[in-house]
């Protein structure tokens, strides 16, 4: 079996960093309790070197913050897209983006709820249990407009609904207890600072 799957076809050899990462720029990622990440975000309807300079700064963006995912209003920008470079539960990778996704309803009767821990870097150093289906499939466009799908298992599932959610204005916290959250809350006070440290060593084994 394919160990690499990009837009969600496989192929045979792929780099350590998606080529759109070569390209990018470094873009704040925004955190909790900014506006841009509690509403829902809009369709993109102009495809263009605009867009493909976004999916370029959001792949490096990604990278540099170690994240799996990443959704355009996490870098300030209140667009339905994001960009991924994720492992499934059986190790296989899948990289791409997906423009204007929608998550595909699943039949309750064959789904499977993992109760496991996620986390996020808008949410920088939390990590916390949250259910989510095993399985998830979701349709959109790729940076010039055309049709693509994209079906993922496992912790691969966890990072569409995940980055999905965020474009309609959710962040994981809000799948949480009041409890829970302030939990997470607690974790980002003690661990920010050395997620930021993080960021900023990365940034710089990069450039290098």
């Amino acid at each position: 079996m394919p160990r690499v799957f990009v837009q969600g076809s496989p192929v045979d050899t792929y780099p350590r960093l998606a080529p759109e990462a070569r390209r990018g720029a470094v873009r704040r990622i925004t955190e909790v309790g900014e506006e841009v990440l509690h509403k829902p975000c809009r369709d993109v309807t102009e495809f263009g070197p605009d867009l493909a300079a976004l999916i370029d700064d959001m792949f490096l963006t990604m990278y540099v913050a170690e994240g799996a995912g990443l959704a355009a209003n996490q870098v300030g920008v209140a667009l339905r897209l994001f960009v991924y470079d994720c492992p499934d539960d059986e190790g296989v990778r899948h990289v791409g983006h997906i423009v204007n996704p929608v998550l595909e309803p699943l039949d309750p009767a064959g789904r499977r709820l993992l109760d496991e821990g996620e986390g996020c870097l808008s949410v920088p150093g939390a990590v916390m249990d949250v259910p989510r289906p095993d399985r998830a499939v979701v349709r959109g466009q790729d940076r010039d407009g055309r049709p693509v799908c994209v079906e993922g298992t496992g912790y691969f599932a966890r990072c569409l609904a995940h980055e999905t959610d965020h474009l309609g204005g959710q962040v994981y916290l809000d799948r949480l207890s009041g409890r829970e959250r302030k939990e997470a809350l607690r974790q980002v006070a003690e661990r920010r600072e050395e997620v930021f440290a993080r960021r900023a060593a990365r940034l710089k084994a990069l450039g290098s």
